[in-house]
């Protein structure tokens, strides 16, 4: 028996499981509210320093309640295995730029998801407030800039390219291939700006940042 052509169209079908779609969909929700305000809180930071730990101390009495931290946790984790499962299922299967691109990005956003939240909670338990200082010192501090630059810009770029790749599928059926082509091309450019913009507000590029010595590993300069 010859195979139906385009059987592997259906890449959220019956074959993959269509609740734990929902439930990666409804987790990344949940997740991105979170985004949301915490990349708004990098933003903030190119008011200065004290701009951005305030904001911060703002929202945390809203995400660190712990029902609350312990639902974005269980949403991080699902979200990683969930995600790594939809691409170990479709290895091989993906054609165009698009698909391949969610695929990418998704891998990277489930080792970032994972080392990022490690680190925060090893931060943390070392008595550390993981504010604007602890990410900063990762980007001033020795040799830790060459890593954490492309680290943190990349997942700021990952995360809007994940989001643009999995909304185009979503409207795939209610607007224009070549309209919903363009508007995942410049999300994907807008986080790659934001990325960057970020990174270079915490390296110091917009004015100067003194880490205190509680975060030096090595030495603050």
């Amino acid at each position: 028996m010859s195979r139906r052509p385009g059987r592997h169209r259906g890449i959220r079908g019956k074959g993959v499981g269509p609740m734990l779609h929902r439930l990666h969909r409804i987790s990344a929700l949940l997740i991105s509210v979170y985004v949301l305000f915490h990349l708004t809180n990098h933003l903030v930071a190119l008011a200065g320093v004290e701009a951005h730990i305030d904001f911060m101390r703002s929202y945390r009495q809203v995400y660190r309640a712990a029902p609350v931290e312990l639902l974005l946790l269980i949403c991080v984790f699902f979200q990683v295995a969930s995600g790594i499962t939809f691409i170990l299922r479709r290895r091989g299967q993906r054609r165009g730029f698009f698909d391949r691109a969610q695929a990418i990005s998704g891998g990277y956003l489930a080792f970032f998801l994972l080392f990022h939240v490690g680190a925060v909670l090893y931060g943390r338990s070392q008595g550390l407030d993981t504010n604007f200082n602890f990410a900063a010192a990762t980007l001033n501090l020795g040799a830790f800039p060459v890593f954490f630059t492309p680290y943190y810009t990349l997942a700021v770029a990952a995360y809007f390219t994940h989001l643009a790749c999995g909304l185009r599928w979503l409207l795939r059926a209610r607007l224009p291939t070549a309209t919903l082509d363009r508007a995942a091309v410049a999300l994907m450019a807008l986080g790659l700006l934001l990325g960057l913009t970020i990174v270079a507000t915490f390296s110091g590029a917009f004015y100067p940042v003194r880490i205190p010595a509680e975060y030096c590993v090595t030495s603050c300069s």
